[in-house]
């Protein structure tokens, strides 16, 4: 028998979403999908996307947008690339789409790719993840070589390399790596 309807529950998942939530979340709430409809016509609940939606009074979140495409992947991608070091606040730069990475089995998947986002396929070690507020992301380490190996500007991750290392984020020894690296053609591991 499912569970009744938790209201309390649901808050609290999406509270650590920036007010987001997944149809299966809810499920685990106790909410069916005809039960979230009334709550979509009574306005409690806007749909953001196919199975993900959010709670219509809570507050935005500065990464509501990337807590959106991570629920897409099913909480199973990591913010990883130029958008990682955007969000370690070691770039200045912009990416036109954000990155992630979700594990190299999806690579045989066939998915709609929301716009905006650029999926990687990659098996990451917990070594290599860690969270910005409420979204995961590659270590500073990790982010500065997928950079280098996805031929990022060079000024941009020798500006992120500059700051990682003034703020402890990565070794000298890390640092002097990754600059190699950066120098070699094609930015080879």
């Amino acid at each position: 028998m499912p569970p009744s309807p938790a209201w309390d529950r649901l808050y609290q998942t999406a509270e650590t979403q920036s007010g987001l939530f997944t149809l299966s979340q809810a499920e685990t709430c106790g909410y069916s999908s005809q039960h979230l409809q009334k709550h979509l016509r009574a306005g409690r609940v806007r749909r953001l996307r196919r199975g993900i939606y959010r709670l219509a009074q809570f507050p935005a979140g500065e990464h509501e947008d990337l807590v959106e495409l991570w629920l897409w992947s099913d909480r199973g991608g990591v913010f990883s690339h130029e958008t990682s070091l955007l969000l370690h606040d070691l770039s200045d730069a912009l990416p036109a789409k954000a990155h992630l990475t979700v594990p190299a089995a999806w690579s045989a998947r066939r998915m709609r790719v929301p716009d905006g986002l650029l999926l990687h396929c990659d098996d990451l070690t917990d070594a290599d993840r860690e969270w910005v507020d409420v979204v995961p992301v590659t270590t500073p380490r990790r982010a500065l070589a997928e950079c280098i190996a996805a031929h990022a500007s060079p000024e941009i991750v020798e500006q992120a390399l500059r700051e990682a290392r003034q703020r402890g984020l990565i070794t000298v020894e890390d640092r002097r790596n990754l600059a190699a690296r950066l120098r070699r053609p094609g930015g080879a591991r």
